[in-house]
């Protein structure tokens, strides 16, 4: 898809002409005395336009990511000539994001506080891969089962305190078959005690910038104080398959085996769409329906949250639903290309008076598939010393833009080096400036 990137690039340094004689006063003067010539101040030429290419991001690549801005994107993405997400009016609240990205593609009442229902349990698996990254525990590692695990109601792995259950038993009771008794024996083998575990969540949950979670316990049975809502729900989801990838080879089994008695994936959408992995699914009467579903599709991951729905073919419909909106009308693409010349700094202080400027690392960023010649790169350039500038330097940002829609920037580097020049060459070039 070739789209013509407009580049406008801020010069912030525009002075007033200066009169010849005046110039040529300064000159002397300034040769008289020693000091450098020239403005010291980087000069951007303007680059009208640069013909280039949106390129469709590629397949299974991962994009740099800090902890501060795992869920920068907080509002829906929108293109115009986009058709408008399913309506989905038997559902309470939902989202669906691109994992890689993070970008919204759509939302319904996303912030709406819902019972989890065994959703709360994705919780309980973070925390509990995250011991095992830290190696507080370890897969094959043998964990008693208290009579508490063994008593908690509810959908259940069915363990017993006369059974020697491992790590990784657990997290698949956990995952597949919603086990509460697997949530119960997993916080207590990671923090000790159900109440510690449960404040190790909500602590996680602030980390993680999950402003509308709180939980009260480990398993999702309905209890006070407890409730998240799609929106965290998505980004919890996105987090874990971005650190422990590891969980989705277990919550894409279909059935479960454990002391004989085998269990059914409890997420229905497994059954139906082969490109699903995963990630929970929760029933209780106050929370309704609710599915978590993963999918990749091309080497694209999405992410689909429905809670609230009437029944499970409902919520199964609206994944579909979702998952197709986003798949069908949008894409991930690299908008700003990394180690491209996008603009030049030009100082006649330095030497060579002219360098590259190019980002620092492409943006990859999720576009309306029929978005791409919209596609306007601003690159706007700072000040810089007349000591010249070190290949790599930051020098200002590039930000890429759909109309009025900022889709995101990079900072903006100096693609090459460039010294002081020397007494001689920047009196020269002033006086070019008047030839």
């Amino acid at each position: 898809m070739t789209n013509q990137w407009k580049i406008s690039v801020w010069n912030r340094s525009a002075k007033q002409p200066t009169p010849r004689w005046h110039s040529a006063l300064v000159i002397i003067v300034l040769v008289a005395v020693g000091l450098p010539l020239g403005s010291g101040v980087a000069q951007a030429n303007d680059i009208s336009s640069i013909q280039n290419v949106v390129q469709p991001a590629a397949a299974g690549s991962r994009t740099s990511r800090s902890p501060t801005n795992l869920h920068a994107s907080q509002a829906p993405i929108i293109f115009a000539n986009v058709p408008p997400p399913p309506k989905l009016p038997d559902i309470r609240s939902y989202i669906v994001l691109d994992a890689k990205t993070g970008a919204i593609i759509a939302q319904k009442s996303p912030n709406l506080r819902s019972q989890p229902a065994s959703l709360a349990k994705l919780m309980t698996a973070y925390l509990a891969y995250q011991a095992i990254a830290r190696h507080q525990l370890q897969l094959n590692q043998t964990v008693p089962v208290t009579t508490t695990a063994w008593h908690t109601p509810g959908s259940r792995m069915f363990i017993a305190p006369s059974m020697r259950v491992s790590v990784n038993q657990l997290l698949h009771g956990l995952i597949i078959d919603a086990g509460n008794d697997a949530a119960v024996a997993l916080a207590q083998a990671v923090a000790g005690t159900r109440g510690a575990f449960v404040n190790m969540m909500n602590t996680t949950a602030l980390q993680l910038g999950l402003r509308n979670t709180h939980y009260s316990d480990v398993d999702g049975l309905p209890k006070p104080g407890l409730y998240t809502t799609a929106r965290d729900i998505g980004l919890l989801s996105r987090d874990i398959i971005e650190q422990y990838p590891q969980v989705l080879t277990i919550s894409e089994q279909k059935t479960y085996t454990f002391d004989h008695i085998r269990q059914r994936n409890w997420n229905p959408v497994l059954f139906t769409d082969p490109t699903v992995d995963g990630l929970a699914t929760g029933l209780t009467q106050e929370s309704g329906h609710c599915i978590d579903a993963s999918a990749v599709r091309k080497g694209r991951r999405l992410i689909a949250v429905v809670l609230g729905a009437p029944s499970w073919h409902s919520a199964a419909r609206a994944v579909e639903a979702l998952l197709s909106y986003g798949y069908d009308f949008y894409t991930d693409a690299t908008v700003i290309p990394a180690g491209v010349q996008l603009g030049l700094l030009k100082n006649r202080d330095w030497n060579p008076r002219m360098i590259p400027v190019g980002a620092n690392h492409a943006l990859v960023t999720t576009i309306a598939k029929n978005a791409g010649f919209g596609v306007r790169l601003r690159v706007t350039l700072t000040k810089k010393p007349r000591s010249g500038i070190r290949r790599g330097a930051i020098v200002g940002t590039i930000c890429a833009m759909i109309g009025k829609q900022r889709l995101g920037s990079v900072p903006a580097i100096a693609l090459e080096q460039a010294e002081p020049a020397s007494l001689a060459t920047r009196l020269l070039r002033h006086l070019q400036r008047f030839v």
